[in-house]
């Protein structure tokens, strides 16, 4: 980061993981390199990133998009700043599905136990459909974890920065049933 609080256009647009050069310096916008990884998925759970991305891009459009397409999951973060520490949840998916993930959730008031997972931070619900964004005890869940966050997210548009490729990933589609 600079001192005037930008960064570098290095460090937003290219990112080099394991050799393979990513973001622009490979010729591909941020936006086409996120179409490319939802593509690798099957077409319902396209569908569904697509929808639960553009209702959160809806309900926080200040927020900073990282974009992860790591070996387990491919992870969309949304947060106030583009540190990753800053992120209040996270679209995570697999071939298994997709789930809408609180990074603090083991914090959040939680009445209607709709969250999932044990750890000492992180919780999460299961998306069948982008409507369950929709639920009024989801949206108290997303509206606790927007105000107890470190840093407020800004009015305007937010960025969507590609931030990490694997070169070695988990099949992003189920296996077909033995026969």
């Amino acid at each position: 980061m600079k001192a005037d609080g930008t960064v570098s256009r290095s460090a937003v647009d290219r990112h080099v993981t394991r050799g393979e050069v990513t973001g622009r310096a490979a010729g591909a916008t941020p936006e086409r390199q996120l179409a490319a990884f939802i593509r690798k998925f099957e077409p319902r759970h396209q569908r569904l990133i697509r929808s639960v991305r553009k209702a959160l891009r809806k309900r926080l459009p200040g927020a900073y998009e990282l974009v992860y397409d790591n070996y387990n999951f491919f992870v969309i973060g949304y947060g106030p700043t583009e540190r990753p520490s800053d992120a209040i949840l996270s679209v995570a998916a697999g071939a298994g599905g997709v789930s809408l993930c609180f990074l603090r959730g083991a914090e959040l008031p939680d009445p209607g136990k709709v969250l999932l997972g044990s750890g000492r931070q992180t919780r999460f619900v299961r998306l069948p459909s982008a409507r369950v964004l929709d639920r009024p005890e989801i949206s108290r869940l997303i509206e606790a974890a927007v105000a107890r966050s470190r840093t407020p997210l800004a009015g305007g548009r937010g960025r969507l920065l590609i931030r990490s490729v694997s070169a070695r990933q988990r099949p992003r589609r189920s296996r077909p049933a033995p026969g």
